[in-house]
């Protein structure tokens, strides 16, 4: 005989009820700290990424990074407005929006402190280009007037933030007249306006960028050339995905390198523990492992036996783990994205991948913990075990 039955390691981790749970509470801990990271940094990314649509073309100044930092001349942006190839809608009028983006300060709702938030003024146009944008209660903003909408994020989380009452920046009132709801994407951490009316308000002579959709996404790098390469223009066209991708790269590294220093400090105190739990295991049981060797099993099912005992200790923690940070998926958190400087609201994010990574985690950190321990119990000679 070569292979100790599992049923066998079941019951020794059933056996010692409270070690197990002890030890496996520990990698359980480790376990949830890992996913909540990896879900934190799959939120911000699909967030950012949800903002764009692969369909829409964004302009901007070439060197900037963000709408914020960016400025589209009035005569730049009529001739980026006049490319062929720009989808119309149904009115016949072309499929594109000169915006302006400006940064505001709200004070945040019960912690009397202040935040930066986005105020886009959009074109006629800009919400259309936007379809996972829709109104939750009350009514789109008339063109030409001192009227805005929030995104959800906002009147969830800002003072004053209400369908009917009245924000002031830009040195006038604006009239909150509707409250949309742009599913997962950043766009809820917005406030729209007409484009023309921020201008005005915030003395602004210039654009910040110009969204258009393409008749034929393929034909994106048609229009990245014409725009480069046009001698009047200094500016650059991005697809819409890739530039609000690019918005989560700084933040998303911090928190995954964040993250996985703290993983890793957690997991030596985890791993440490489960080798602990092993090595307590092999030294009250020398004379039952004797006793496996006497009948037949091999050094290598020892072995095995032991270590299978510590990776399923570390698949029970994970799971456990796993499963605390499931529910993590119901929270939406904010935080100020550092490339835009803007207050931005997610939610954690659990994937497959996600799951699986937590897991293969908790393996290693089963297999780490056990692998000396086993090592000792294979490394028994049959009689000094039996005459323990």
């Amino acid at each position: 005989m070569s292979a100790v039955p599992l049923s066998y390691v079941i019951r020794n981790l059933w056996t010692r009820r409270l070690t197990t749970a002890l030890t496996a509470g520990g990698m359980a801990l480790v376990v949830y700290v890992y996913a909540t990271v990896l879900m934190l940094e799959a939120g911000l990314r699909d967030t950012l990424v949800e903002t764009g649509s692969p369909e829409n073309v964004v302009v901007i100044r070439k060197g900037s990074q963000t709408e914020v930092q960016s400025g589209v001349e009035r005569t730049q942006a009529a001739i980026v407005e006049s490319l062929p190839g720009i989808a119309s809608d149904n009115a016949a009028r072309k499929m594109a929006s000169k915006e302006v983006v400006v940064l505001i300060t709200l004070i945040k709702r019960g912690e009397a402190s202040p935040a930066n938030v986005v105020v886009r003024g959009a074109g006629a146009t800009g919400l259309a280009l936007r379809p996972q944008v829709k109104l939750a209660a009350g009514r789109a903003y008339s063109p030409g007037s001192s009227e805005i909408i929030i995104g959800r994020s906002i009147a969830e989380r800002f003072e004053g933030a209400a369908l009917g009452r009245s924000l002031r920046f830009g040195q006038r009132d604006w009239l909150i007249v509707g409250i949309f709801d742009a599913g997962r994407s950043g766009f809820n951490s917005e406030i729209w306006g007409d484009a023309e009316q921020m201008m005005q308000a915030f003395r602004r002579p210039v654009y910040s960028s110009v969204i258009f959709r393409m008749n034929d996404p393929g034909r994106f790098e048609s229009f990245k050339q014409a725009i480069e390469s046009d001698p009047r223009l200094t500016l650059d066209g991005r697809r819409e995905t890739l530039f609000y991708a690019e918005q989560s790269e700084v933040m998303a590294k911090f928190i995954r390198i964040l993250g996985m220093v703290l993983s890793i400090v957690f997991s030596l105190g985890a791993v440490i523990g489960a080798m602990i739990t092993m090595y307590a295991s092999v030294a009250s049981r020398t004379a039952e492992i004797g006793t496996l060797r006497a009948l037949g099993f091999s050094r290598r099912g020892v072995l095995l036996a032991f270590l299978s005992e510590s990776m399923l200790l570390g698949l029970v923690g994970g799971l456990i783990g796993l499963a605390a940070a499931s529910l993590m998926q119901f929270l939406t958190i904010s935080t100020m994205n550092w490339q835009t400087f803007s207050e931005l609201a997610f939610s954690f994010t659990l994937t497959f991948p996600i799951a699986i990574e937590a897991l293969l985690f908790a393996a290693l950190m089963g297999f780490i913990g056990g692998f000396l321990p086993a090592l000792r119990a294979a490394r028994f000679k049959i009689v000094d075990a039996l005459r323990a």
